[in-house]
């Protein structure tokens, strides 16, 4: 290859609002489990690797939450506050009450993780994970069980879900590990030390690396909409021209909610991160002609979005789809630039390598880029854009994806043919683009919007959705709600405008999921007519969407083609 090709790796991390935010308190413990495993391994990474180079993006609603865990347990272990997660006051605790309700909801919480990766591997944890099995299915058998039991189980929960690089690294978990059982109340509490380090430092440490230039970050809209369907909820015909459609035409006052999540999101970024954003990752990599169009009146220089999108958008335009697609592009007069995702290699990094050995993954994904760089040979501005989510890929992988990820960073940084690079630094010298005359409205997962509406659960929850803006609009107008009510209700109903809400609602998921799920949207939408001082309606009080399949790898992640 005479020119070396260019290639960005994109990591996106995103998790939802899972406090109630009236009390403070996590229905789920993702946002700190994926800090001390996903996040803190992917930035030692790129630490690790001076060459590396990446773009790194975190949903805002997802930075407020880990630096909140911060803020509980720096004041827990220096002022003796309270926890707001029932998991870390259950590890901190000196007394787990031994309710059999408790317990056993403490038990099931500890049985989510990867059984090959995470319990198999560790042969005491897959004991007690055995143990809460027997009693999970047949409860009275907890009278039998002691409360060094439940420290025990507690311990290596936290310990399995620990980052890779801190387990070789750290001696204190070095340590915890080969005790392997009889778990002190000291040994907890250095644990909940590890995990305070972890999650307090976490935020700075990708600052850091972003001000050496080693990475690029960017924006998501404040809690994680998908844009186009506020802007326009018929935009789903674009790409799904019979998809069923809630009751609701549109979306009320969708174009002024979109501001805000704009405006909302630039400023958190730069509260944490030190400056404004010029890239974004439109949630879920949705986009539309319109979100074009709002995006670049933010300043945004470029955004990101999926093949099919790109295929959609090429063949409406009346462009030749076989030819070389990867490059930079511009919709119309906009400014800003579009990249766009290569699902077959992302897909393989999310669905297939785990099950690879490191260097012979690593191996084949270089393979598929030279022949993409062959392909592309007369196209010197040609780019490659390797997008998927950052954080729940890895628990599928031997040691969360330690090696691959230590080989890829170091085959992609020294190769002479490729040139490891992040977007805005590509556009410092390539500033040519593609002009799409149409961009079909999508997403990046098949290129279409059927993951968030279209469905009978989906479109149900889109229409308790515009109910609520309905009480909302009239209560903001009445002039009866104090200023910090006003806001309060401003970010509860972005809160119930995310999008993830909406990815769990329907059977092809588990019933533990969609029930859970189901249940936080229902009393996200609650807490919105309480803040209102409107008696929420009725149906809030029954679920409405159930799971049934177990899909894979849990149903967190989705292929961004059918296949």
């Amino acid at each position: 290859m005479s020119t070396k090709l260019n290639v960005v790796l994109y990591w996106h991390m995103h998790q939802p609002e899972y406090r109630d935010i009236r009390s403070g308190l996590y229905h789920q413990p993702w946002v700190y489990l994926h800090v001390i495993k996903d996040y803190v391994d992917m930035v030692a990474h790129l630490e690790a690797n001076p060459d590396a180079r990446a773009v790194v993006n975190f949903a805002p609603i997802l930075l407020e939450q880990i630096d909140d865990y911060s803020k509980q347990l720096k004041g827990y272990i220096e002022l003796g506050e309270g926890l707001r997660d029932p998991l870390l006051m259950a590890l901190a605790g000196p007394v787990i009450k031994k309710y059999p309700e408790n317990w056993l909801r403490l038990m099931k919480a500890c049985l989510r993780a990867n059984e090959k990766r995470m319990i198999k591997r560790f042969e005491h944890f897959d004991l007690l994970i055995n143990m809460a099995h027997a009693a999970v299915n047949d409860p009275p058998i907890i009278g039998y069980y002691d409360e060094q039991y439940m420290a025990d189980i507690l311990v290596w929960y936290h310990l399995a879900w620990m980052g890779e690089t801190v387990r070789r690294n750290d001696p204190r978990v070095k340590a915890l590990m080969e005790k392997e059982c009889s778990y002190t109340l000291h040994d907890r509490r250095q644990l909940l030390e590890i995990i305070y380090e972890l999650n307090s430092g976490v935020i700075a440490r990708y600052r850091a690396l972003a001000e050496q230039g080693r990475i690029e970050l960017s924006m998501t809209p404040y809690a994680h909409p998908i844009v186009p369907l506020l802007l326009d909820i018929q935009s789903t015909h674009q790409a799904m021209p019979h998809a069923p459609m809630p009751l609701v035409n549109n979306y009320p006052g969708g174009e002024e909610r979109s501001h805000w999540h704009m405006q909302k999101g630039i400023e958190t970024f730069k509260h944490f991160f030190g400056y404004t954003p010029t890239g974004c990752w439109p949630s879920e990599g949705s986009v539309s002609g319109a979100t074009v169009e709002l995006l670049q009146k933010y300043g945004i220089k470029w955004l990101a979005s999926g093949e099919t999108v790109l295929r959609n958008s090429l063949h409406k335009s009346g462009i030749d789809t076989n030819h070389c697609i990867h490059n930079a592009y511009q919709y119309r007069d906009s400014s800003p630039y579009c990249f766009f995702r290569d699902d077959g290699l992302s897909d393989h990094i999310g669905f297939k390598y785990s099950e690879w050995h490191a260097d012979d993954a690593v191996a084949n994904l270089i393979h598929h880029l030279k022949n993409i760089s062959q392909a592309c040979s007369l196209k010197p501005d040609a780019i490659v854009s390797i997008i998927l989510d950052g954080e729940n890929a890895w628990e599928y992988y031997p040691e969360n994806g330690y090696y691959f990820l230590t080989a890829l960073y170091e085959a992609l940084s020294s190769s002479d043919d490729i040139n490891l690079t992040t977007y805005s630094e590509y556009l410092k010298t390539h500033t040519q683009a593609i002009k799409l005359p149409e961009m079909v409205a999508g997403s990046w997962v098949y290129g279409t919007f059927s993951t968030w509406i279209g469905s009978t659960d989906k479109n149900r929850a889109w229409d308790m959705l515009a109910d609520a803006k309905h009480t909302y609009d009239q209560a903001m107008a009445s002039g009866r709600l104090s200023e910090g009510i006003r806001h309060k209700a401003e970010k509860q109903l972005a809160i119930c405008e995310g999008s993830d809400w909406f990815w769990w609602f329907g059977d092809y998921n588990s019933a533990e999921s969609v029930a859970a799920f189901d249940e936080q949207y229902r009393m996200h939408l609650s807490n919105l007519y309480s803040l209102l001082a409107v008696e929420p309606p009725q149906y809030l009080s029954h679920s409405f969407s159930h799971g049934s399949v177990t899909p894979t790898v849990g149903g967190v992640m989705l292929p961004g083609k059918h296949t």
